[in-house]
């Protein structure tokens, strides 16, 4: 019951304040460890990769149940709980992805603002691929940076979200199907789609039950057509949430890479559609 207490404190902080400029954010700190032990312990080898996603969960897994057991066994609950919530909202991004995703709307530069948010070649986007991207990142990130890490702090308290984190952390800086990060990124990417199996499918079932759909399922025919065993899921949810179609050929690193289309509806996109997604959750 504590960590549910924790997990609803940490949101709403997160929803409020988002991220705190008076401190190194942890995120950073875990990405400066996985930095350090990639200069260690690169090769192109799936096995070097499994020794750096072994030394970076050691060293976090260590350092996340200390703090746990530091403040279970020398805080009172009530102070145990407020302090355990404001370190767990550091691991949600809630205001911080839908902040993001809101000034898309209103940039001068659309082009250049859905670049900060997105890997996709950005230049020829046209305004209606703008704001596909945008909703298709925010359905995705709302598993990644909200649903997945309060999963897990709800499951095992603070050492479950700020592991969840690592581990999604690491899949964002190695888990890349490149020359550089094919072999050596392999078991963080696959650890990360173990990760985000369940939250993802919670995700899109959420989605699907604010928007009062009747087949509350329906996202998992178009879902797992997706290259990521989890991304398409949320995506499929919030396009038929929206009554439109999400997905489609897609530009990355100059080539147009084919992609499956994802829900149902209209494909032309405006502003007013990424603002239902944001009021929508």
């Amino acid at each position: 019951m504590s960590n549910l207490i924790i997990a609803v404190l940490a949101y709403l902080i997160d929803r409020k304040f988002g991220e705190f400029s008076f401190i190194k954010h942890p995120i950073v700190v875990i990405g400066e460890l996985i930095s350090f032990g990639e200069k260690i312990l690169y090769k192109k080898s799936v096995f070097r990769g499994l020794l750096l996603v072994m030394f970076v969960l050691s060293v976090v897994s260590i350092l996340a149940i200390s703090l746990q057991l530091y403040l279970n066994l020398f805080l009172p609950l009530g102070i145990n709980i407020i302090i355990s919530a404001f370190i767990a909202s550091m691991f949600i991004a809630h205001k911080m992805l839908r902040d993001s995703v809101e000034a898309i709307i209103t940039a001068q530069n659309k082009r250049e603002a859905i670049a900060m948010l997105v890997s996709r070649d950005t230049e020829e986007l046209s305004e209606s691929d703008i704001y596909k991207a945008a909703i298709e990142s925010y359905a995705e990130n709302l598993s990644d940076g909200v649903i997945a890490p309060l999963f897990y702090l709800i499951l095992f308290g603070l050492p479950g979200i700020i592991i969840y984190k690592t581990i999604n952390t690491m899949d964002s800086m190695i888990g890349y199907k490149n020359e550089k990060y094919e072999k050596f990124g392999k078991v963080a990417a696959r650890l990360d789609d173990i990760a985000n199996y369940i939250p993802s499918r919670i995700t899109a079932l959420l989605i699907m039950l604010v928007a009062k759909q009747k087949n509350l399922f329906g996202f998992y025919k178009d879902g797992s057509k997706h290259d990521s065993p989890n991304a398409g899921h949320p995506i499929t949810a919030m396009a038929l949430a929206l009554g439109i179609k999400l997905g489609g050929d897609t530009p990355y690193f100059g080539k147009m890479k084919k992609k499956a289309g994802f829900g149902e509806g209209r494909e032309s996109l405006k502003a007013t559609d990424v603002e239902k997604a944001l009021r929508l959750i």
